[in-house]
């Protein structure tokens, strides 16, 4: 039995089950809608950092997706994040059978990965790019909020959106697929600064708006982003922005920040 082993537990979010739940009942205690949610999510969009700084606004997108959505026929979670430590042209699937969690593992849809790997030609396995925290830290939600599901992890490297956005489309043929698109905005501005750069990103999502993202917006995974917005445009599916923070929320330093969002998309 195969494994992908956890990477960044104890780092970005912690290596004890009872922790982690902590964290997520803590998150769920802390939020109030400024607005009724009127879509069934297909997908989100979700930060990926330490969940200290952006475990709040990721949970608030698991959270009303396993509340309002049509969970009950999701058969496997496909997350797709940016790669931040390995150099790849295209992109890697895991063809493990498991995705080690500390709160459980999760089974690995191996047969799905590996059709995918033989329909698209920029999909290969390539071990290295398995020690990814931009997916990694989506695991403990979707083992929390889809227990039962089964994962499928994409990391991304050097990739034409359109090319992604082509693959999407057809994720998004099978009722059965919940998609997880993962991203940060901006890094390492100041507080007003980045929120003026994230806002173009924020606007862009919201409105649908593919030219908008190339006017200021900078996110480590705007190819999948844009990706599922092109998708999203072809497929006539809504957006909803959730949630909207920067790491200054947490630190109070706002000379150098991280920008963090959640978004729906579906029907």
């Amino acid at each position: 039995m195969t494994q992908r082993k956890t990477v960044v537990a104890g780092s970005f979010y912690p290596n004890s089950k009872e922790e982690i739940l902590a964290f997520i009942d803590n998150f769920n205690k802390s939020f109030k809608l400024e607005k009724p949610i009127d879509i069934k999510p297909k997908a989100v969009i979700v930060p990926h950092a330490g969940y200290v700084y952006s475990g709040f606004t990721a949970n608030l997108a698991y959270n009303l997706s396993s509340s309002f959505s049509l969970d009950k026929n999701f058969k496997r979670a496909i997350v797709i994040g940016p790669s931040h430590r390995t150099y790849i042209n295209g992109a890697s699937i895991a063809l493990y059978d498991e995705f080690e969690t500390p709160i459980g593992n999760i089974k690995i849809d191996k047969e799905y990965s590996l059709k995918l790997k033989e329909k698209y030609n920029f999909l290969h396995f390539e071990e290295e790019l398995h020690f990814e925290h931009s997916t990694e830290t989506q695991a403990p939600f979707v083992k929390n909020y889809f227990d039962g599901l089964e994962i499928i992890e994409i990391v991304y490297g050097k990739l034409d959106f359109n090319d992604l956005s082509l693959l999407i489309d057809y994720l998004l043929e099978d009722e059965e697929n919940f998609i997880i698109i993962s991203t940060d905005l901006s890094h390492f501005y100041s507080q007003d600064e980045a929120k003026k750069l994230d806002n173009i990103c924020l606007k862009a999502i919201i409105e649908k708006n593919l030219e908008m993202f190339e006017q200021g917006c900078e996110a480590c995974g705007k190819i999948g982003v844009k990706a599922i917005i092109k998708s999203a445009i072809k497929k006539d599916l809504k957006t909803q922005l959730l949630h909207y923070c920067t790491s200054f929320d947490v630190t109070k330093d706002d000379k150098s920040v991280v920008g963090y969002t959640s978004a729906l998309i579906g029907v």
